[in-house]
């Protein structure tokens, strides 16, 4: 199986990070969390849910952990601000002391998590009792349009490609799994809940095109292809996408959400 990449951030960035971007506003509200609070933000990616912590939530400062070097490095360029600080880290042994925050957030990270389970034993170590732990991924299997379009055309055209498909791959993006996750490790009033946003593209190009950065499982899998079965591949999408008269492309991307609160 191809793996995803995860190094060019402004890749990303075009693939789903602009999605991310507006999921974390919403999910933040959802939160509702007061200001002045120390926060960490755990496989924080290129800095989209960082930034929206620091715009919207008003934080004392938040510490910022990815194992990908390269996209902590477009988050540093991206968010300029001293409350911020960023360092490479693993979800499964944090560089956090215990008790040390009161907010653990994750946007899009636990699924790719090898071990979610301790990764959350990690979290309710760092977090102060009556902290918050909040996390959202995307509903591969059915609510994030433009990757489940994909993946149907590839299958269609390659049914061994159909174990590549995140949907099938990641069981935890499901409410159940997440909400099972959270209780499993002791949090408590856990609450799941889903953030649909919309995707829209100018036409089918537009969409196609951050397919084309690498960056992510769909991208390696349309790198790992031979010119001719890309361009069947494109083709085949542009018959199959949902086109508005205006050529423009209009899905919508659901994530899930889950929150919880350490034991006092």
């Amino acid at each position: 199986m191809t793996k995803p990449v995860w190094a060019d951030g402004a890749a990303y960035e075009a693939y789903v990070g602009r999605w991310s971007r507006l999921v974390a506003r919403d999910f933040l509200h959802w939160l509702a969390l007061p200001p002045g609070l120390r926060w960490l933000d755990v496989g924080c990616g290129t800095g989209a849910l960082t930034a929206a912590v620091l715009a919207e939530s008003d934080p004392a400062h938040v510490t910022c952990v990815d194992p990908a070097a390269g996209f902590l490095a477009h988050a540093r360029d991206r968010v300029d601000d001293p409350r911020a600080a960023f360092g490479v880290g693993d979800a499964r042994a944090l560089p956090v002391g215990d008790a040390d925050v009161d907010v653990v957030v994750s946007g899009l990270t636990l699924n790719f998590v090898p071990e979610p389970a301790r990764a959350l034993a990690e979290i309710a170590r760092v977090l102060r009792p009556g902290g918050v732990a909040a996390a959202y991924v995307w509903d591969y299997a059915e609510g994030m349009a433009m990757m489940r379009h994909f993946w149907a055309a590839a299958e269609a055209l390659d049914p061994a490609v159909a174990e590549r498909s995140e949907g099938r791959r990641f069981p935890l993006c499901h409410p159940e799994p997440l909400r099972a996750l959270w209780t499993d490790a002791g949090f408590t009033a856990v609450a799941v809940e889903p953030v649909v946003v919309p995707t829209v593209f100018p036409d089918v190009d537009a969409y196609w095109a951050p397919f084309l950065g690498g960056q992510g499982s769909a991208p390696a899998y349309v790198a790992s292809l031979s010119g001719s079965d890309r361009a069947a591949l494109r083709d085949l999408l542009a018959t199959r996408l949902p086109v508005e008269a205006d050529g423009s492309v209009r899905l919508t991307a659901r994530a899930w959400a889950v929150r919880g609160t350490a034991p006092s």
